[in-house]
């Protein structure tokens, strides 16, 4: 599935031409930065502990409390300022950013940062070129990116216009990739009724934080849509380009709501070997639409509401009927899992339920639901 990758906005990476950029490596390809080695088998903060250049980012990554996350599987893509883009800031910028009463502030800037893939330098140049010259990037943080190339280098400008260039690209981690840039990039400001001042948004990230859980290495916000969270999911890179080849990004980008059984790409790797391949030509965009609008249903489902429904039938089955027109059911077992069965008699568990939307819900399942 990973030549799907490129159809989605959650891929960014980096390409840089000219020797300046790639130092030489201890090992595997990987260049040194700050003055250290860059083992490909320790994990992003790991690295980035032992260089010289990002004392900075390192203290802001502790104060923000990100150090479990971004020692944990990822995969992730991290732009890594340095500590002169840091002291390019304003005076007192990051003296006020580390006070504790800012941590919001703080996490919502670093995770403008960080895109949940594993995005190297050797697809981006290809990317901005079949982008017509400029390629969206969607960080964790809910930030857009526009990645573009200044001769041979790339470079990111953030939502406030600021410009940052890739200055040491794919040094590769455990967890993921580095690409050191020389600025540090900042999510738009959000204005106050009345008020001329702008201030960096944090109810974002608390919202994500204190109400939906992760899903593929990114945080899900509430108030955002259906379309705006899964193109963040590395876990569900497949399931967006088969929306956006079924014309369905509209549909769930609206009011809803929706309740989406969101199939992982592990789910669909199970499929037949060519079948999402398959459905994702236009001449099946009929079949495609059919498949995904199975696993919508009408409404705003949470997983109480199925387990009371499933709970309270004669036979233990909660039988909805889904946007597609097809029949599912649902049933929970005396330990509590949830399993949705599609018309076919197979069914999938319910790996991570109540996933909240502007619009909806998402369900994660581990399998793709299929009509008769």
């Amino acid at each position: 599935m990973r030549n799907l990758l490129k159809t989605t906005t959650l891929i960014a990476s980096l390409a840089l031409a000219g020797g300046t950029a790639f130092a030489a490596s201890h090992t595997g390809g990987n260049p040194m930065v700050g003055g250290a080695e860059m083992f490909a088998d320790r994990n992003i903060v790991e690295n980035a502990v032992n260089s010289a250049d990002h004392t900075t980012l390192v203290a802001a990554v502790k104060a923000a409390g990100l150090v479990e996350t971004l020692s944990g599987p990822g995969p992730f893509t991290v732009f890594a300022p340095t500590n002169a883009a840091f002291d390019a800031l304003p005076a007192g910028t990051v003296d006020t950013l580390l006070k504790p009463e800012n941590k919001d502030m703080l996490t919502k800037v670093l995770t403008c940062h960080v895109v949940a893939a594993d995005a190297m330098s050797d697809a981006i140049a290809g990317m901005i070129q079949d982008d017509g010259g400029e390629h969206d990037v969607n960080t964790v943080g809910g930030c857009v990116l526009k990645a573009k190339m200044d001769g041979d280098s790339i470079t990111l400008t953030d939502e406030t216009g600021g410009v940052a260039h890739v200055t040491i690209a794919d040094v590769k981690q455990s967890n993921g990739v580095i690409h050191v840039i020389d600025k540090v990039l900042l999510p738009a400001p959000e204005k106050a009724a009345g008020d001329s001042g702008a201030a960096m948004p944090a109810t974002d990230t608390a919202m994500a934080e204190g109400d939906n859980p992760m899903v593929g290495g990114a945080p899900m916000y509430a108030n955002k849509t259906i379309v705006e969270n899964a193109v963040n999911s590395a876990d569900h890179t497949t399931l967006v380009a088969a929306v956006k080849a079924a014309g369905l990004v509209d549909t769930l980008n609206g009011e809803g709501p929706f309740t989406v059984f969101a199939p992982t790409n592990e789910a669909f790797e199970k499929l037949p070997a060519g079948t999402v391949e398959t459905l994702l030509k236009p001449e099946n965009k009929d079949q495609l639409t059919k498949i995904l609008t199975y696993h919508v249903v009408s409404g705003n489902s949470s997983a109480a509401d199925i387990v009371a429904k499933a709970k309270a039938s004669r036979d233990g089955f909660y039988n909805f009927t889904a946007v597609s027109g097809d029949a599912l059911s649902a049933k929970v077992t005396p330990s509590g899992r949830v399993f949705i069965f599609d018309e076919k008699g197979d069914a999938y568990e319910v790996t991570i339920p109540d996933v909240k939307q502007s619009n909806g819900v998402i369900h994660v399942i581990d399998g793709v639901l299929l009509p008769r």
